[in-house]
């Protein structure tokens, strides 16, 4: 190929780059305007709305509010709650994420069968009630920056553990949380991926769950976010409130210290 033909095949080829990082921006933009237009009506606050009514509902076989349940921060107290969240609780002596805590009061408090609720799929029955209690549990603490306590032993240890399983690498196609999640400027189908292994910012990652998906009219957990990550690598279904996904909550809620929340969030 001769100097003429080279160098303009280089400078197609810089044009048809230029193009494409263009439109990946103008896409991203786009997504965060459709984001922020939807937010003003952000059907999560039914969720809430519907969380807050079965957490001063009796209900259960001991036909009993869950105003006593104690997130961490006191019987009753919620506002700041979420933020600090998994945490060791002496009374289960586990760490536990919302969703298994709110399962633990429902069971101690409402007479409610902790093992029957949690095989339940998610959205049908009670597991559709601990989503909606978890959204209007987390909202109370919108805005709060997250700190995550590392000072019990089992803390310490499920974030090692978190981190362990975050970079494992399995299933059919190998892959790993890291694989979307370990580092900067990476994207999907034009959707961008926050790097977890850090802080990725306010409202980001871990701060976004709950949050509502519009793409299919539902409202997810982070439970229910960490299962889905598990399927879309090919991996076992893991069990609602299992040790690997409070341990992978545990590595992500520790490294988004100072972030602040902004559940319920709204997503694609």
């Amino acid at each position: 190929m001769n100097p003429t033909a080279s160098r303009a095949v280089l400078a197609l080829a810089g044009l048809l780059a230029a193009a494409s990082v263009h439109a990946q921006g103008s896409a991203a933009d786009g997504i965060a305007k459709y984001r922020e237009m939807l937010q003003d009506g952000n059907p999560a606050e039914l969720f809430e709305m519907k969380g807050e009514e079965l957490w001063k509902q009796k209900r259960g076989p001991k036909a009993a509010t869950l105003e006593k349940c104690d997130l961490g921060k006191g019987p009753g107290v919620i506002e700041g709650a979420f933020v600090e969240l998994p945490r060791f609780f002496k009374d289960t002596g586990r760490v536990q994420d919302l969703e298994s805590r709110l399962l633990t009061c429902m069971e101690t408090l409402q007479g409610f069968k902790s093992d029957e609720v949690a095989k339940t799929a998610f959205g049908r029955g009670e597991m559709a009630n601990v989503t909606a209690l978890a959204t209007y549990v987390a909202t109370a603490s919108k805005g709060m920056k997250f700190n995550l306590s590392q000072s019990h032993p089992q803390e310490k240890l499920m974030y090692e553990a978190g981190k362990r399983l975050f970079f494992t690498r399995g299933g059919t196609h190998d892959f790993s949380c890291a694989s979307c999640h370990g580092e900067d400027d990476k994207r999907i189908r034009l959707q961008d991926l926050p790097n977890l292994t850090k802080n990725p910012g306010d409202g980001i990652g871990f701060a976004a769950w709950p949050a509502y998906r519009v793409s299919n009219a539902q409202m997810w957990g982070m439970q229910l976010r960490l299962n889905d990550c598990f399927r879309q690598m090919r991996w076992p279904e893991p069990k609602f409130g299992s040790e690997a996904t409070i341990a992978l909550s545990v590595y992500m809620g520790v490294n988004a210290k100072t972030a602040e929340s902004i559940v319920p969030a709204i997503k694609r």
